[in-house]
């Protein structure tokens, strides 16, 4: 019987090893399936939201999907990049490289104006008002300290088209020796569908890097409209792109070297939230000029010209009602007058042949929007 048990046991040994070994080798395997499921080629998600061991993210064609979270993940937050397995999107890693994968700079304008207060004509109200606001913050912001106020974060510039706004922006700019960074609404909107945030999220970042830095955001309505109803995907993803603004905006320091400057022709139509106390609570209306702000900008446009005969007064009535825009365009269409008739000096009809077709253009144009 004593021989009996010992071969049994002996068998049982031999089975148990046999099976310890199947096991070990299914264990490596397993693990080595896993270690290819980890290594490339991932795919690169953004992080939407975050659960407790699940997250939301999103694909690179703008889907979202719920998916699980590896064994130990290190913590992760919305807006993160992570590296997903393509077969299942389980999360494998938080995606380190510190290249960004959005480059906001191509798809803004970045540059170091060098316009100056001198070169703009009919606004000194307004052009004393910016330097107060923006100017002055960034090159003396000891003083705000020292007085025990905060400045405010940026400003909003409201008007007709072609009235100065953005000349205003780049003349701070110039003079404040920042880096001019300009978004345009309307552009974020049809060309951002899925990516309108998280541009905005690296616009401020970027804007941070170049510091001391200007963010002019043109069209601001186009993103900040107020809205009854959110219904379509697009009207839901500007949302999302004004709500990162508004992030943006409250985020960072009121004595920081980024100041916001926004732009708008519809002022009616702006969401409230983005004028509230704390934000762009500055309101500074860029009206059309009249008669006298018309004969500084004309003098503006024409000081590097060569013209003889001019009759200012007679010049300046006819253009009135005209935007900054519009007179310069007048010196210009002057210019080319004189070019086609073998002239190197502009004359008093040059200027009026220049009004008419100034005036011709943009009643073409106010035919085509209305007609």
């Amino acid at each position: 019987m004593s021989g009996e048990s010992s071969e049994e046991s002996y068998y049982d040994s031999t089975r148990l090893e046999m099976e310890n070994k199947i096991l070990k080798d299914t264990i490596q395997q397993l693990k080595s399936q896993l270690d290819i499921l980890k290594s490339t080629p991932l795919m690169v998600c953004e992080v939407k939201d975050m659960f407790e061991k699940e997250a939301v993210i999103k694909v690179p064609n703008g889907n979202e999907f719920l998916v699980n979270l590896s064994e130990g993940m290190e913590k992760l937050l919305p807006g993160d990049s992570v590296l997903v397995e393509q077969r299942n999107l389980n999360v494998v890693r938080k995606h380190t490289n510190s290249k960004k994968t959005f480059d906001v700079e191509k798809y803004v304008i970045v540059e170091k104006p060098t316009l100056s207060w001198e070169d703009i004509g009919g606004l000194q109200e307004q052009i004393n008002e910016v330097k107060e606001v923006i100017e002055l913050p960034l090159k003396q912001p000891e003083l705000f300290k020292k007085v025990g106020i905060t400045p405010p974060k940026g400003i909003l510039l409201h008007g007709e088209p072609g009235t100065g706004k953005t000349l205003l922006a780049k003349a701070v700019a110039a003079s404040t020796d920042s880096t001019f960074i300009e978004l345009v609404g309307s552009e974020l909107v049809q060309k951002f569908i899925g990516e309108g945030a998280k541009l905005v999220k690296d616009l401020f970042q970027l804007a941070k890097e170049k510091s001391p830095s200007i963010i002019f955001i043109d069209e601001l309505d186009a993103i900040a409209a107020s809205r009854v109803e959110i219904g379509t995907s697009g009207e839901r993803e500007v949302q999302r792109t004004f709500m990162q603004l508004l992030a943006e905006i409250d985020g960072f320091d009121n004595l920081g070297d980024v100041k916001v400057i926004g732009c708008t022709n519809r002022l009616d139509i702006l969401d409230p939230a983005v004028i509230r106390p704390g934000r762009l609570d500055r309101l500074l209306e860029v009206p059309l000029p009249n008669k006298e702000g018309i004969k500084e900008i004309f003098k503006v446009h024409t000081k590097d010209m060569n013209a003889d005969s001019l009759h200012s007064e007679k010049i300046a009535s006819l253009m009135e009602g005209m935007s900054g825009a519009d007179v310069r365009a007048v010196c210009t269409e002057a210019g080319y007058f004189a070019i086609r008739e073998n002239k190197t000096t502009v004359t008093h009809e040059h200027f009026l042949d220049a009004i008419t077709k100034v005036k011709k253009e943009d009643d073409s144009n106010l035919g085509h929007m209305f007609g």
